[in-house]
């Protein structure tokens, strides 16, 4: 891999990890517009560490309340009724199902799963499912003629259920296309909470979650010597970065706009990939494990 490679796969992880149009899907045509060799699996999982060590940074505050109060949750009963302490266990709580099904359907996975249709489809589906989703949010926030604003849930409001529903939604994004927080702040939106607090506890959800596969990839790296480990850190410092202002940003759009352009831009992208693989431009296995 060239560095020239590794600066755009950075900056495409660092820019699309975050929002909700699948970062997977944007690595893999990539690779396959440019004509460039499959990055593979552990180049995105250990350049993943860099978006994740993004929201680490960014939510600092809110993580090192959490793991506190979890930790002395532990040991102290009266803190067990602790909002911060919840947290902790809800994100474990919401972690379990992608780990589980990520081991279940390995192979499909890597395998028919990577098909471009099926992530055209996705792209469109999911696409569709946000739209809905988002709709829903700003009716209530609006109200009416006939029917007055409704205030929706903050994670303060979050519970055991609502956690649990919201890993599953995070495990749709095993299939390349679902987007992590595409699928997870639509669950939250379809929940009835805001659109901050939705994306506020995708980001903080998916943190085992990618570490956990980040770790594992790099570990299998180091052992098997296939990762050009260069091109690598230095993509994986670009996603940082460049993952840390979308972050940044994001927060502060969906605070005052809604997620409409992403669910035209998904929509749009996805009907442009069908109709390049139906003519033969692309594919449908090209750069097949790029994301």
């Amino acid at each position: 891999m060239s560095w020239f490679e590794s600066f755009i796969l950075g900056l495409v992880q660092g820019l699309t990890e975050f929002l909700p149009i699948s970062s997977s899907a944007h690595l893999r045509l990539t690779a396959a517009f440019a004509g460039w060799h499959d990055p593979g699996a552990a180049f995105t999982a250990i350049t993943q560490l860099g978006t994740e060590t993004a929201v680490v940074i960014y939510f600092r505050k809110d993580i090192a309340r959490i793991v506190s109060s979890w930790f002395r949750s532990l040991t102290d009963r009266t803190m067990r009724g602790d909002h911060d302490a919840q947290m902790g266990w809800l994100v474990i709580v919401g972690s379990i199902p992608i780990g589980v099904l990520g081991v279940t359907f390995k192979d499909q996975i890597e395998g028919p799963f990577r098909d471009l249709r099926l992530t055209a489809t996705t792209l469109i589906v999911m696409g569709v499912v946000l739209g809905v989703a988002d709709r829903l949010a700003a009716r209530d926030e609006a109200g009416g003629r006939h029917r007055a604003a409704r205030s929706r849930k903050e994670l303060k409001d979050l519970d055991v259920k609502d956690g649990l529903i919201y890993g599953l939604c995070q495990a749709l994004a095993l299939v390349p296309g679902v987007s992590r927080s595409g699928a997870t702040i639509s669950g939250g939106l379809f929940l009835g909470y805001t659109r901050e607090s939705a994306a506020r506890y995708s980001f903080l959800l998916a943190i085992p979650a990618v570490l956990a596969s980040g770790v594992f990839e790099l570990k299998d790296a180091g052992e098997g010597g296939h990762v050009s480990w260069g091109p690598t850190i230095f993509a994986t410092l670009i996603a940082f970065a460049v993952g840390y202002a979308v972050i940044a940003w994001l927060m502060k759009f969906i605070s005052t706009r809604s997620f409409m352009p992403f669910v035209y831009y998904r929509i749009a992208l996805g009907i442009a990939l069908f109709i390049l693989v139906s003519v033969g431009v692309l594919s449908p296995h090209a750069a097949e494990s790029a994301g």
